[in-house]
């Protein structure tokens, strides 16, 4: 054993007093000792990062997306000077345009402060990956900080969603289908009154107690397994105040609207089904013009797809779903499209009636009730729609005698452009 030990003794040294030996042995513990100093830097740093450095991400898709993007502009105020501009307008029905920008932060890091702890925001945007739902750039927010938990992020999230609502308060939210998803439309508008939409006697009292009571009664469909969905259609001619009456209501129900064009060439039959499925909740879904299905203006949307789509096994499971339907062409609607189920509440909105000139008069003239009541009654039966009845009384607002004199020559108005000769 002594003589082993002797050798393996002998053999160190004759190593060590090796120089080649020595230097590459001492640049292999080198090596080897800052590898390891490597290794554990980054272990030590991920382990850092991970433990007191929580972060949030959050794409350009997601809901919460605005609303911090919203949050992080009244942050920084002013003293931003890396920023980008949003702008955003809306066309009214009269032709005027609103618009209004906001700047936010610019593609890159920024900080803020947030109840004295410092949050560095990383926006970044992908060059290559686009939305195809709505063309835009895709996008994410990331969100970092000094903490234990994530409950810093909780409380951000909950304070951008209180402001974001708040600055909707009495307003309706108006959203419409791009692709296969819904995007907001301009900006949030005013309720609109019930009062200032005009349905023929008791018509309105009846359409808004039906939904009440249905939107009061998920608990009734729930145990009875019936579908918790309500369907109207409401038909008539042009001008009636159809879409004008779906809009009043959501704001009387303090519920947004979701508009789905079937006109749209990317309403494809998957395209229904996932936004019928998917609506913001406590919206009221729109379906303008549905006779569109049935005389092939509906783009790449087939009539069996919209059928599926309407009473598809998602759609009975997805909580309750009020949805209003209106065309001008009832006639040609396929019974199976309008049968029990699918619609369940079929409502005329016509012509002008009696009562309907006598209340639209007043709403210009509120003292004139003698000359409300002659109005009315000069007003051609089942001739003059109430946008066309609105157009002739705005145009006579300050003179009220003069608008009962001409009433009568609604009449004459053709609903086709007469052709003219020379």
């Amino acid at each position: 054993t002594g003589r082993i030990g002797m050798t393996l003794a002998e053999i160190a040294t004759t190593l060590s007093s090796n120089p080649y030996f020595s230097a590459g042995a001492g640049l292999v513990g080198i090596g080897v000792g800052g590898q390891l100093l490597r290794q554990g830097y980054q272990v030590a740093k991920q382990y850092g990062k991970r433990r007191y450095l929580p972060t949030l991400e959050i794409a350009s898709r997601d809901k919460s997306y605005e609303w911090v993007m919203q949050w992080i502009s009244e942050k920084q105020g002013s003293s931003a000077l890396q920023t980008s501009v949003e702008t955003n307008f809306v066309q009214y029905e009269n032709g005027e345009i609103s618009t209004k920008t906001r700047l936010v932060p610019a593609p890159g890091k920024h900080w803020i402060y947030h109840k004295g702890r410092p949050i560095q925001i990383e926006r970044q945007r992908e060059k290559n990956m686009v939305d195809f739902s709505s063309g835009t750039p895709w996008e994410t927010i990331t969100l970092t900080t000094f903490d234990t938990t994530r409950r810093v992020f909780e409380e951000i999230l909950e304070e951008a969603k209180e402001i974001a609502m708040k600055k909707e308060e009495g307003s309706t939210v108006i959203y419409t289908s791009m692709g296969g998803d819904w995007r907001r439309f301009g900006f949030p508008r005013k309720r609109r009154p019930l009062e200032t939409v005009i349905l023929d006697q008791g018509q309105k009292e009846r359409i808004v107690n039906d939904s009440v009571r249905f939107l009061n009664s998920g608990s009734w469909y729930a145990d009875r397994g019936i579908p918790y969905r309500r369907g109207f259609l409401l038909y008539g001619p042009p001008g009636g105040g159809k879409s004008s009456f779906v809009t009043a209501l959501a704001g009387e129900l303090k519920l947004n609207i979701c508009i789905l064009n079937l006109h749209a060439r990317a309403i494809t039959d998957d395209a229904v089904n996932h936004l019928l499925n998917n609506a913001p909740q406590r919206s009221i879904i729109l379906l303008e013009d549905l006779d569109a299905v049935d005389t092939g203006r509906s783009g790449s949307l087939t009539f069996s797809g919209l059928l599926n789509a309407l009473d598809g096994v998602g759609a009975s499971e997805g909580g309750g779903r009020l949805m209003f339907m209106t065309t001008n062409r009832f006639e040609t609607l396929h019974p199976t499209l309008i049968r029990p189920g699918r619609v369940d509440v079929k409502e005329y909105v016509g012509y002008a009636t009696p009562y309907q000139a006598q209340r639209l008069f007043k709403k210009f003239f509120p003292t004139d009730e003698v000359l409300a009541q002659e109005f009315s009654q000069k007003v051609p039966k089942d001739q003059i729609s109430m946008a066309q009845l609105q157009a002739h009384l705005m145009y006579h607002y300050d003179n009220p005698d003069l608008a009962v004199q001409k009433v009568g020559d609604l009449q004459m108005l053709p609903l086709k452009p007469a052709a003219t000769s020379n």
